[in-house]
């Protein structure tokens, strides 16, 4: 028989003081995507019927670019984020809990990569 409390086994395994961070993350860029969506859309609603060269110099234009960059890059960080959190409430192997946020966070960031450089690359080809 032993005189420790279950106090001794909790110990060392508290709060890794980051998720605090994490939920502010999640919900700053939250507040940001409202803007930038509503934008979005309502740009895309302006754009209906345009042809492909209307949309290719919109997108070419400033402000819609470094917007249109802007939306995209939060969407897929407060994507990832979600997910991250999904993965860790829900999956309960630790291996594949790790295998699925790493896949989600490397995935995320080669399509922001990716539309990030779209974006550039119309914005600047003409």
């Amino acid at each position: 028989m032993t005189m420790r409390t279950p106090l001794h086994q909790a110990r060392g395994l508290g709060s890794a003081k980051e998720g605090v961070g994490h939920w502010w993350a999640q919900r700053v860029t939250a507040i940001a995507l409202v803007p930038l969506t509503l934008w979005f859309v309502a740009s895309l609603l302006c754009l209906i019927g345009a042809d492909h060269a209307t949309v290719l110099a919109w997108i070419g234009s400033p402000v819609p670019a470094v917007l249109l960059i802007l939306f995209l890059t939060i969407s897929f960080y407060h994507a990832q984020l979600g997910l991250q959190v999904v993965f860790e409430d829900y999956l309960h192997h630790k291996g594949g809990k790790l295998a699925a946020i790493l896949v989600v966070k490397f995935a995320c960031l080669l399509l922001g990569v990716a539309t990030v450089f779209s974006v550039l690359k119309i914005a600047f080809q003409g």
